[in-house]
């Protein structure tokens, strides 16, 4: 192969172990040289791999010990959608989710006009939260239009999906083009500090997250609560 194939074919291979976690947090990679020797590459190949992995935010330089993963973050749609790929579930090595609600609710000003409807018309809406190894990351909110719940009425039940938006962009025949996420920072509620364990006063990072269809429709709009030391990291490819 090519350099060009090999590098990005390399930086995929590590980057799918890392997500799956067979290459846990705070785990030595391998060395440039056992890279080179494995996947019969130079050296020049083999050191741009890693710099891609390094501009994921996948792995970090360590000195004296070398190139070692680095520890999760709060991953964003793109995160997600790489990680569904490479292993079937939404959710990366060590989370877990917990359905806190599901429903129908009048749409907010912040829903409904990502939407495009009139406030307090009705959506459904699934809450959850995420823990990473025991300790909650996020807690989030869903909001779907009536066509998508039409499309996919598994929605509607206290059960994960492993990828809602993929399953709900399978049955409505069209393939998920991009997102517009917002960060805003703000004071947590009452309720977001108690799915979190925050106490007092303490400030949040809110994502809101739009998905769009390849066909223009919406799938879903999405509220996401973190803490606001939790770190949001994602690279932008500008090629």
């Amino acid at each position: 192969m090519s350099e060009g194939e090999g590098y990005a074919g390399i930086a995929a291979y590590y980057a799918e172990r890392i997500r799956k976690g067979e290459i846990p947090a705070g785990s030595k990679l391998p060395s440039l040289r056992d890279v080179c020797d494995a996947h019969g590459v130079s050296m020049k190949t083999a050191a741009r791999a890693f710099n891609q992995l390094k501009a994921w935010g996948l792995t970090i330089p360590k000195p004296g010990v070398g190139t070692i993963a680095a520890a999760p973050v709060s991953d964003n749609i793109e995160g997600r959608v790489k990680t569904y790929a490479a292993t079937g579930r939404a959710l990366a090595a060590g989370e877990t989710s917990e359905i806190l609600e599901i429903g129908t609710v009048a749409a907010d000003e912040i829903v409904a006009s990502r939407l495009d409807i009139e406030p307090g018309t009705p959506v459904a809406v699934r809450r959850r939260v995420v823990s990473r190894d025991g300790v909650p990351t996020h807690y989030s909110s869903s909001y779907y239009p009536s066509y998508v719940i039409s499309a996919v009425p598994e929605l509607m039940e206290p059960v994960s999906t492993g990828g809602s938006r993929e399953l709900a962009s399978e049955r409505l025949g069209s393939a998920q083009k991009g997102v517009l996420e917002e960060v805003t920072c703000r004071f947590a509620t009452e309720v977001e500090k108690s799915a979190l364990g925050l106490t007092g006063s303490v400030q949040v990072m809110q994502i809101v997250r739009t998905v769009h269809l390849k066909d223009g429709r919406i799938v879903e709009v999405g509220v996401k609560i973190v803490s606001g030391s939790t770190p949001l990291k994602w690279y932008t490819d500008l090629e």
